[in-house]
């Protein structure tokens, strides 16, 4: 495909970005998918200060191409989180969870792209007036922490295009060429997958979180948690054990002490299928095999150009 906005911006082969997802996606997977003419992102939100110097050592080492870093502006050790990106250069950063203008203007003082994730029109127009350069629309199928609106992507995308005047890319269900073609004909410049690259080989996802997700059906995932921060998960027995829980009409504390900490960590990256948070989107259902990075990119854009031109030339549209 030709350039555009997302691929000039970042100086990539490809508008597919790969979400910066907590436990699963480190140095390994975002240098791969770099590597494959994408945009490769070390999801930092589960890293302490110094292994996220490791990872952004070893994704520079691994590969010559842009890459960025997933910072949650929520995080606790935040400052130091930026100051590593600012001093070891990387170029790109996405945030998420939090005020964008906190630390926008400081990142592109040092010629680092902000990019910020959002559920909303609402919050689109506020990225955007914090003068970030591309805006995440993530719709309610996304994995992981959600927005409580519950926009579907295909209504958020539209709705955030017409609104803004910057980059757009679109995220929440997307894990193929045809949902990728999809999302662009409805205004994004490009899309981020975090579902479709947690079943890859350079994951750093536990292999039985990845053998999970290969197994999710349709249903098999809901959004939960929302007095705290909405999140989407399996449903595993640790799901089960919050339904019964909210039978008992609980309080935020109630909630928050069910939840205690390493939830995440324990599902996804240690592998615990009952007790852990295993966080995934409801485009799980579509994922079947686990490939490398390099042939999910191949294959999505192969479908993508193949489908645009079936499109393009069909006869049941006339």
């Amino acid at each position: 495909m030709t350039k555009n906005q997302i691929t000039n911006l970042f100086k990539i082969k490809y508008p597919i970005i790969q979400a910066g997802m907590i436990w699963c996606s480190g140095w390994e997977l975002a240098s791969a998918v770099s590597n494959a003419g994408g945009l490769g992102i070390i999801g930092s939100g589960s890293m302490y200060p110094e292994v996220l110097r490791q990872n952004i050592l070893k994704c520079k080492n691994a590969t010559n191409q842009p890459f960025a870093v997933n910072v949650p502006l929520l995080y606790p050790n935040i400052e130091e989180h930026i100051k590593s990106i600012i001093e070891m250069k990387v170029p790109i950063v996405f945030t998420s969870a939090g005020n964008p203008n906190t630390w926008t203007k400081q990142l592109q003082e040092n010629n680092i792209k902000v990019v910020h994730v959002v559920s909303s029109v609402k919050f689109a127009l506020k990225a955007e007036s914090c003068g970030v350069d591309a805006i995440v629309a993530e719709g309610f199928e996304a994995g992981g922490h959600n927005g409580r609106e519950e926009t579907t992507t295909m209504c958020l995308v539209p709705d955030v295009a017409k609104a803004i005047n910057i980059p757009l890319i679109a995220a929440g269900g997307i894990i193929d060429g045809k949902s990728m073609l999809a999302t662009m004909i409805l205004g994004a410049d490009g899309v981020q997958m975090g579902t479709r690259f947690v079943a890859c080989k350079e994951s750093s996802a536990h292999e039985n979180f990845k053998n999970m997700v290969l197994k999710a059906k349709e249903g098999d995932t809901s959004l939960t948690l929302k007095e705290i921060t909405p999140v989407r998960m399996i449903k595993n027995k640790f799901f089960q054990e919050l339904e019964e829980l909210y039978k008992t009409n609980p309080t935020k504390e109630q909630l928050l002490n069910k939840l205690g900490r390493g939830r995440a960590k324990l599902g996804m990256f240690e592998g615990d299928l009952n007790s852990g948070e295993l966080e995934i989107g409801q485009a799980s259902s579509q994922i079947n095999n686990v490939f490398t990075a390099k042939e999910i990119v191949q294959q999505i854009m192969t479908e993508f150009n193949y489908v645009k031109s079936q499109i393009s030339t069909a006869n049941k549209f006339n």
